[in-house]
């Protein structure tokens, strides 16, 4: 049983439904109004996390082809054998992110239940199937999925998104590109052999780090606006030490574009991350 549960944990990526559900938690974090009850945020939260679980388990699914034939990827549990794919696991699939969309419409609000379908529906069909093997803009148009996360959690306060919440969401639109594309640097190989056209994989080191270095630097400057739409100095605080230690990685990315100093800035990108949508989060705890 143990086992099937770190099986089950891997296959739906739930550290990145945790990260999405932070997300949504900080979308509701950047919205004033009346607060929604601790049940209706244990929804939110849970809620987000099972749509984002559920699609992951469907990407690992959908795309355990060429997962085999990536050294990062190939022992993944549908690429092993470990779990079979066949309709049983896509009905599952479909199932619980039905129920996540609707258990959040019925604790919050349609607009927010929207919000999530359209982040999954992006993540899962969008990203997933129509785009990922196609096109070297299949990061960028699926970083919507985290965007919409942002969006599902402001809504569930407030149908009226409010700027900070609106920005946050423009922030992870900018954000995904970077950290998969350092990501990609490092296991261009990978990439090359799975036929998948990520960025770095189509054009040269210089063109790929700066294309990254200024996804960056504008999500950087743009994670500091909210701090005029309301938010204090302990968001402040999380964006510009994040954003320090991402933008630092990244010029020196730029400056030495090897497989050592690319997981450095995709690793710097996930702690930037955390500490904007921590600092969001605690921000709204102690300060109101």
């Amino acid at each position: 049983m143990a086992e099937t549960l770190k099986l089950i944990y891997s296959a739906a990526k739930v550290r990145l439904g945790f990260l999405i559900m932070l997300c949504a938690l900080a979308g509701f974090a950047m919205t004033p109004g009346e607060n929604l009850s601790g049940w209706q945020v244990l929804v939110l939260g849970v809620t987000v996390l099972l749509a984002s679980s559920s699609v992951g388990a469907f990407n690992q699914l959908y795309e355990r082809d060429i997962d085999s034939q990536m050294r990062r990827t190939k022992m993944r549990p549908f690429v092993t054998g470990r779990f079979s794919a066949n309709t049983y696991w896509l009905s599952a699939i479909i199932l619980v992110s039905m129920f996540a969309v609707l258990a959040l419409a019925m604790a919050t609000n349609v607009m927010a239940a929207f919000y999530l379908f359209l982040g999954a529906f992006c993540y899962g069909v969008v990203y997933t199937i129509w785009l990922k093997r196609r096109t070297v803009w299949n990061v960028v148009i699926g970083g919507l999925a985290g965007s919409f996360a942002v969006l599902a959690g402001a809504a569930a306060v407030d149908v009226n998104i409010v700027p900070a919440a609106w920005i946050m969401a423009v922030v992870l639109f900018l954000w995904t590109p970077p950290h998969f594309w350092a990501l990609a640097i490092a296991c261009r190989s990978d990439y090359e052999k799975a036929g998948v056209p990520m960025l770095p994989v189509v054009v040269e080191d210089h063109v790929a780090t700066w294309t990254i270095l200024a996804h960056v630097v504008a999500l950087v400057l743009l994670s500091l606006v909210p701090v005029f739409y309301g938010m204090g100095w302990i968001y402040f605080l999380g964006a510009v030490s994040g954003g320090i230690y991402f933008l630092r990685e990244t010029i020196r990315l730029h400056i030495k574009p090897n497989i050592p100093q690319s997981w450095r800035t995709f690793a710097a990108s996930i702690v930037q991350l955390g500490l904007l949508l921590v600092g969001a989060i605690v921000d709204r705890i102690l300060l109101g």
